[in-house]
């Protein structure tokens, strides 16, 4: 029988981060949870674990979610430059879509869309809301009976399981950033 050996998870120097982002000294956080600043320093030197019960009351004062501890810090922010960003031409609809986060995101699509005077995209559903924010030009979405004409700055929610239409009006062409959930607009969001 082969005996597993687990990692206890690492805290504390989560914890002494916040901390002190906070501006907070080991005192401050002893009075607002209870904790011993022995035992706090001990904690934030990942030299005791702490109960579940204790990085609760630790997440409270310092004004985090528990699961903010436990986060794995070896994914380093990632950025996806303009110009690698795929592109999709609307054929023979003369728009296109840009997938602003490279299809890297766990569970959103995120498309910035370029559509010309009068450009639809006909009547379509898929599972999962669908985000609109117009960035320029003006656009009416149609679900249903609801008619909406939205512009700059302004954002739109659909629930994308209904029929729904997009359509470009006035004298300009419209951009949008549009939010799927992965896998919500198969056509667009596979990865």
């Amino acid at each position: 029988m082969t005996e597993t050996i687990r990692r206890r998870p690492l805290v504390g120097t989560q914890i002494r981060r916040r901390r002190r982002d906070r501006n907070l000294t080991l005192a401050a956080v002893s009075q607002k949870t209870g904790l011993n600043v022995g035992y706090l320093s001990q904690v934030e030197n990942d030299k005791a674990s702490p109960s579940l019960e204790t990085l609760s009351a630790l997440a409270d004062a310092l004004d985090v979610p528990v699961a903010w501890f436990l986060l794995d810090q070896s994914l380093a922010p990632r950025v996806v430059r303009a110009a690698d960003r795929p592109r999709r031409r609307l054929a023979d609809r003369g728009g296109s879509m840009s997938q602003v986060d490279g299809g890297i995101a766990r569970d959103i699509a995120i498309f910035e869309g370029e559509m010309p005077v009068g450009f639809r995209t006909g009547l379509h559903a898929h599972p999962g809301d669908e985000h609109h924010l117009v960035l320029s030009g003006r656009v009416r979405i149609v679900q249903g009976d609801a008619v909406i004409e939205a512009g700059p700055g302004d954002y739109v929610l659909l629930d994308g399981t209904l029929p729904h239409d997009a359509e470009v009006i006035g004298d300009a062409p419209a951009r949008l950033v549009i939010v799927y959930p992965r896998g919500g607009h198969s056509e667009l969001t596979r990865r």
